[in-house]
């Protein structure tokens, strides 16, 4: 009696102990700023991304590349932003927030990275052999890029105690394909004052 009685207490115990374990999750709207370890998140990235491409697109290259060519726009392309911070960043969604800024300001023409226009070309082959005439696409229409948009991530940290400081550098170039002229640098920092709880025990 008194065995059954212990592991029915032992399992109370552990049904309780399962239950308050369980996450309380709490839907929020994705431009909500939420700061939960100081380290680089999903607002830095589009706040970054979108206040570096409004200086780029407002600088002196972009109405002197017009002037030249007629009224047209640029067309630019997103290289390669470096990671060099000794945080684990995914530079991906960061580069995709670029792009996405840079196609909705409606100033400059975007054309797809190297991975994406191979997949275009292998689509397109395939078009050519099984569609018909009328609406097939010819090869050798691609458009070249004028511009590259290249950057880096840098991160400094200076920690004592339980307070830590997290500065983020974000540098980004916009290069002249044809010529290898940079045309434009940017830079943006951010800089975080972080608190560590008191361990309670």
């Amino acid at each position: 009696m008194k065995y059954r009685v212990a592991i029915l207490i032992v399992g109370i115990m552990l049904l309780s102990a399962g239950c308050a374990s369980t996450p309380k999750v709490e839907r929020k709207e994705v431009d909500t700023t939420i700061d939960l370890s100081g380290r680089w998140n999903d607002t830095d990235s589009r706040l970054v991304s979108e206040e570096m491409i409004q200086d780029c697109l407002s600088r002196p290259w972009m109405e002197s590349y017009k002037d030249k060519h007629g009224g047209r726009i640029p067309t630019v392309i997103v290289g390669r932003v470096k990671n060099r911070s000794h945080e684990h960043i995914n530079v991906q969604t960061f580069v995709k927030d670029l792009e996405r800024a840079l196609i909705n300001s409606g100033r400059v023409q975007f054309v797809a990275s190297e991975g994406e226009r191979e997949g275009v070309r292998e689509e397109r082959l395939s078009i050519a052999e099984h569609s018909s005439d009328e609406t097939m696409k010819e090869a050798g229409q691609e458009i070249g890029a004028d511009y590259m948009l290249i950057g880096t991530i840098n991160t400094i940290r200076d920690d004592i105690g339980k307070k830590a400081v997290m500065f983020y550098q974000v540098d980004l170039e916009l290069i002249d394909i044809e010529k290898n002229l940079k045309v434009w640098i940017g830079d943006k920092k951010i800089k975080k004052l972080i608190k560590k709880p008191k361990v309670k025990w």
